[in-house]
């Protein structure tokens, strides 16, 4: 009896294990039968060997991965310190030794002439040098008493300050080279171009109670009278700064001629970045400026300008007082320039850093008030009211979370399995990498690649879907490649029956490239992951 007990139950537990074999999906990175001999599976199991032999093995394979779009990087953090202190030295600048910093000529007193730093060097100068290279960035840097990450970080920033905007092509320059080298073919680089003139307006005309209230009525009347006084006169500035921009880093480039860098081939995009830390009168007018800004550079058909974002430390006393205030600004101004693209920074915070109700609501206010397609960081995600109902609506909505491993972990110590990255993964909201600060964190986009692989077990089919999310949730105009969002499964009709990044689409699919920058750059990005997995 105990015997046939112990068949009957064999052959049910056998039965059960089939059902669930059969019930069970394929592993991650692997396709339907008929594809698993495919480049794409090569390229996977390459990935595989690689991550069992560790992380120097695995940047090697990551480098050459394409990664699509780096869309949440800062201009002047993205730049390594060396090149400004070269950059300092022939400028004439000074270097403050004690407080570690640029400063202005004359170099008198205890300044000394940062040019010293790229002459003879000296055991003096290299020490100094070293500690500016690690004052200027997270290099070396271990939290002490008083003085944490959050501190060293922002405050790098105000220690490189002081350099030209003539130099501004020089750093686009380098920062696309060190996107060209890992296979990286777009970027939006958020900037903030001259508004002084902005600011002064804004000073003169004040701020009042019913501003202060957030009534749609008196921030049209603050609105028109920042155009009636000559606020539009700064538009023309910020389209031609980063014009400058390009048009420097492609001269540098050589961009058009045979001896064209690899450069030349990532396409480089701006977003206005309105300071959020200012007085509410400076902040809306410096809104309203970068809203007039991206439609001017849009209505040209110039496209460098594809969208704005609110910068500064969210945990600032301003930036806490007035968050409210200010995602109902870009809400109010949303409604006049509904085709402006908007992606916030919200949610770069953790708990103790801010009291605990600070923490409860700054994502969904910059999705439901600020109306962002692109959420930056969005660390404090289940410290949030109803954090579940919050992801079905970012899912729903398909908004965007920028994910910056490197930087949560510096600023705010939040990392691995303390991130919220793999619990929006699992809620299906679309997610991608990006850098924020490279310069400042001393990282690059393949870096965060190789972080995400290790630290949340990702597959190779894993990393292409962040690739692709991240040239999906772009600026550039037209429509997608792919018929219905972030389903990377089904293309658009006119490419539907297509060999995607194939050299040779269809006269439809190749008009419907034609008419979508957008398409055209997904296209690309296909492109690239036929040429690696042909590698293998």
């Amino acid at each position: 009896m105990m015997q046939r007990s112990a068949r009957v139950f064999t052959c049910l537990a056998l039965a059960f294990m089939a059902i669930v074999r059969a019930q069970a999906p394929a592993p991650a990175g692997q396709g339907r039968p008929s594809a698993k001999q495919g480049p794409e599976a090569r390229a996977a199991r390459a990935y595989q060997a690689a991550v069992r032999q560790g992380a120097p093995a695995l940047r090697a394979f990551l480098e050459g991965v394409p990664k699509g779009a780096d869309l949440h990087a800062h201009l002047s953090g993205a730049v390594y310190a060396e090149t400004f202190l070269r950059e300092a030295g022939e400028d004439g600048l000074c270097v403050d030794p004690t407080a570690l910093r640029l400063a202005q000529p004359p170099c008198t007193g205890q300044l000394l002439p940062a040019v010293q730093l790229s002459g003879n060097i000296t055991a003096a100068n290299q020490a100094l040098y070293n500690r500016l290279i690690d004052a200027f960035s997270m290099r070396g840097f271990v939290p002490s008493s008083g003085w944490s990450g959050h501190d060293q970080f922002f405050a790098a920033f105000g220690r490189f300050s002081g350099l030209g905007r003539t130099h501004i092509p020089e750093w686009v320059d380098e920062i696309a080279s060190r996107a060209a080298a890992q296979n990286n073919q777009y970027l939006e680089l958020m900037e903030t171009p001259p508004f002084v003139h902005a600011t002064l307006l804004a000073h003169q005309i004040g701020w009042s109670a019913d501003l202060e209230q957030a009534d749609p009525q008196a921030f049209a009347g603050l609105r028109r009278q920042l155009l009636d006084k000559g606020l539009r006169a700064e538009v023309a500035a910020g389209l031609d700064d980063a014009r400058r921009a390009e048009d420097g880093r492609k001269q540098r480039e050589r961009c058009g001629t045979p001896q064209a860098a690899p450069a030349c081939q990532v396409e480089v995009r701006y977003l206005y970045q309105v300071l959020r830390g200012n007085a509410p009168e400076h902040v809306f007018a410096q809104t309203l400026l970068a809203f007039e800004t991206v439609e001017a550079s849009m209505d040209a058909k110039d496209d460098l300008w594809v969208g704005i974002n609110f910068v500064a430390p969210e945990d600032g006393l301003v930036a806490m007082r007035d968050y409210t205030l200010q995602m109902k600004m870009i809400g109010f101004l949303h409604s006049v320039y509904p085709n402006v693209p908007i992606a916030l920074h919200a949610g770069e915070l953790a708990f103790g850093l801010v009291p605990p109700e600070g923490l409860r609501f700054h994502i969904r206010q910059a999705v439901e008030l600020g109306h962002a397609e692109r959420i930056g960081h969005g660390v404090d995600l289940m410290e949030e009211d109803d954090p579940n109902g919050l992801l079905k609506e970012l899912a729903q909505k398909h908004v965007m979370i920028e994910i910056n491993l490197s930087s949560n972990e510096a600023i705010l110590g939040v990392k691995g399995a303390e991130h919220p990255f793999p619990i929006y993964r699992a809620a299906k909201v679309p997610v991608a990498l990006s850098t924020d600060d490279e310069g400042v964190s001393r990282i690059d986009l393949t870096h965060e690649y190789v972080r995400a692989a290790l630290d949340y077990h990702l597959s190779y089919a894993d990393l292409k879907q962040l690739a692709r999310t991240g040239m999906e949730h772009d600026f550039l105009p037209g429509a997608s490649l792919w018929a219905r969002p972030d389903d990377f499964a089904a293309p658009a009709k006119a490419c539907e029956r297509e060999a995607l990044g194939g050299d040779t689409p269809s006269a439809a699919c190749k008009a419907f490239l034609d008419g979508s920058e957008k398409a055209a750059a997904q296209w690309e990005l296909e492109r690239r992951f036929r040429a690696f997995e042909a590698k293998f």
